[in-house]
């Protein structure tokens, strides 16, 4: 599709050459010789504009004036003025205004043209840049969380409503419990969202290479630091920084943590000036932090400056009125990533995860529906599939032998290679494709559990 131009030049014969030349290079134009006609065009709703060359000396109204109407009504359109001799110094105030450029006439139409190419590919470039980060923070974005239950209901609720604010905030829970999905909630509901969401594990570093990764370090500040580089703390910089793990952190990085939340500063690693920075802390701990603050392994200057708001997730075991669409929702997801054929979750494995007690919380629940839908033969996830223990509640006599104990991934493994082969009445090919392998993978399986070999019932 042609890009349009708007001409606006009070001179009748300008605007009849410029038309010709714009025209002529596969452009549509639109002109103009009162600036109030063409701002009440560009205010129409359905008014179609990709770029605006406007002449700065007009009699109606000049094109300073004009260009600062077009901010207002549409702030990204690119505008070109053209200046007549003696107006170079309001050109010069167009540009400060937000002008693209500007052309002295009267001009090459080479200079048009190669001007009219680069502002066209600079307004691609920003709309292919919008669209990107659109996308990302899309698919970065956490979903709304699933539950149904009124406990968890309440630290949502909490958790939506101090988002606007600019407070840390400490998430305490289990470990699967959810932090960070609450974390990444509190930050896309909040005027930092246009900003990045970063996140650090504390326990997972070492002292020295976790002081890199937040504060940064100039170059040669340490053994192999080849180049300068920026930490999490400048890259979160108008954004939020999730520290997950946070009671791991050495009494050292504790007090550089507290200057960077009181003074909103830091000095990278090597370096000796400090750098300003205005970021969110939301960190989450799975220890008590009150007590670690009472045996002195914890700052309580700092542990009062990220507990400006407290939000305690449940454990699963609390709000059991989740599990089911929990489990639901991960079997959706894993349905759409296979493309298996899969209905649902049968009525005795739901009593199955009901009962059980989650140890391992939200995410050991997700595990357990995402192996069992990868294993399963038939069009529903059953007890059999389900590698967990019972912690209460009555279970089937059917199925006591399947759900008793844990099974290893190789057990569950050769489970269903054996009732594959059964259901096939022993037909490898068959088998192989109930289970999504190849018929050479199904032999060596075969093999390797060293399982007695079937009754070939294969086709020739």
């Amino acid at each position: 599709m042609a890009k349009r131009i708007i001409v606006v030049d009070d001179e009748d014969g300008m605007r009849r050459y410029l038309n010709k030349m714009l025209t002529g290079w596969g452009y549509e134009a639109e002109t103009f010789a009162d600036p109030l006609l063409m701002l009440k065009f560009l205010g129409q709703a359905d008014s179609e504009c990709d770029l605006v060359l406007l002449d700065v000396k007009m009699p109606e109204m000049d094109g300073i004036e004009a260009l600062t109407r077009i901010r207002s009504i549409r702030p990204d359109l690119p505008v070109i003025m053209m200046t007549g001799h003696g107006t170079i110094d309001s050109a010069v105030e167009a540009m400060k205004i937000g002008a693209y450029d500007y052309l002295s006439k009267p001009f090459p139409q080479e200079k048009l043209q190669t001007l009219l190419v680069h502002a066209m590919e600079r307004e691609k470039l920003r709309e292919e840049n919008l669209s990107l980060k659109k996308e990302l923070q899309e698919r970065h974005t956490p979903g709304k969380p699933v539950f149904v239950s009124d406990k968890f209901r309440q630290v949502y609720e909490l958790a939506l409503r101090v988002a606007a604010s600019d407070a840390n905030i400490l998430v305490l829970g289990e470990s699967g419990t959810g932090k960070e999905l609450i974390a990444g909630t509190i930050h896309y509901a909040s005027p930092r969202a246009a900003n990045r969401f970063l996140a650090i594990n504390c326990a997972a570093l070492s002292e020295t290479l976790l002081e890199s990764q937040l504060f940064g370090h100039v170059k040669g500040s340490f053994t192999g630091a080849l180049q300068s580089q920026k930490g999490f703390l400048e890259e979160a910089d108008g954004g939020t920084l999730f520290l997950d793990e946070v009671g791991d952190i050495s009494p050292g990085l504790q007090a550089k943590l507290l200057r960077v939340i009181q003074e909103g500063e830091f000095i990278p690693v090597g370096a000796t000036r400090p750098k300003k920075v205005d970021v969110r802390f939301i960190a989450v701990t799975n220890k008590d932090l009150e007590k670690e603050v009472a045996e002195g392994r914890f700052r309580e200057d700092l542990y009062y400056r990220l507990n400006v708001i407290c939000l305690n997730l449940p454990p699963l075991r609390e709000r059991r009125e989740d599990i089911v669409p929990l489990a639901q929702h991960f079997l959706e997801k894993m349905i759409q990533k296979m493309k298996k054929n899969l209905q649902g979750i049968a009525p005795e494995a739901l009593e199955v995860l009901q009962n059980y007690h989650w140890p391992g919380n939200i995410r050991e629940l997700q595990n357990v529906i995402e192996r069992a839908a990868i294993l399963a033969l038939d069009d529903q996830i059953t007890v059999d599939l389900l590698p967990i223990r019972l912690s209460a509640a009555p279970t089937p006599a059917a199925v006591i032998d399947t759900i008793d104990m844990p099974l290893s991934l190789r057990e569950a493994e050769r489970r269903q290679i054996n009732r594959a082969m059964k259901k096939t009445a022993g037909n490898k090919s068959q088998a192989a494709l109930l289970l999504g392998i190849t018929r050479k993978t199904l032999d060596r399986k075969i093999k390797e559990f060293d399982m007695p070999a079937p009754e070939e019932a294969d086709t020739p």
